[in-house]
C-alpha cells in the first residue's frame, strides 16, 4: 500500500500552495503525505467498512491546495486511491489478502458491524456462532 500513497504523494506534492513561505510549504507537504499513508494504511487494514477513501482523503488535504489545483488534486486522490481499492479487491478475490485483525461478519441489533474477532477459521465472533451454524445448515 506504501507505493499508491507515494504515487499519490507525489502527483500532487508540486500542487501545494505555492503563496507560501517555504518552512509553512515543507509542513504542508508532510502532513499530506501523513494523511495519505494514514488513508492508505486504514484502507489495507478496513477495506471492507471504509467508505469513500477517496472523499475522505480529498477532504483532509484540500485546504492545502489554491483553489484553482482542487479538481487536479481531486482527480489524483480519486485514481490513485481506485487504483489502491481495485489492487486491494484482486488481493481478496485471490485470498492473499490480509488487512490486519479480521472482524466478524455479523451485525449488531443497532445495525452496526460487530467489532469482535471472529473465532479461528470462522467468520463469525462466539456471540455470532449461532449464524455460521445455519449458514452451514442450509
Amino acid at each position: 500500500m506504501y507505493q499508491y500513497s507515494r504515487a499519490i504523494y507525489r502527483s500532487i506534492k508540486d500542487l501545494i500552495d505555492p503563496y507560501v513561505d517555504g518552512e509553512t510549504r515543507l509542513q504542508y507537504r508532510r502532513e499530506v503525505l501523513e494523511a495519505c499513508e494514514q488513508t492508505m494504511e486504514r484502507l489495507a487494514k478496513d477495506p471492507l467498512y471504509f467508505a469513500k477513501p477517496d472523499r475522505a482523503l480529498f477532504q483532509d488535504i484540500r485546504r492545502y491546495f489554491p483553489i484553482t489545483c482542487q479538481a487536479q488534486v481531486a482527480w489524483a486522490v480519486r485514481e490513485g486511491v481506485a487504483a489502491a481499492v481495485a489492487f486491494i479487491e484482486s488481493q481478496i478475490e485471490a485470498g492473499a489478502f490480509d488487512g490486519g485483525v479480521a472482524r466478524c461478519r455479523a451485525t449488531t441489533r443497532k445495525g452496526k458491524p460487530c467489532q469482535r474477532t471472529p473465532l479461528p477459521e470462522r467468520d463469525y465472533c462466539p456471540s455470532h456462532q449461532h449464524l455460521e451454524r445455519s449458514k452451514v445448515a442450509a
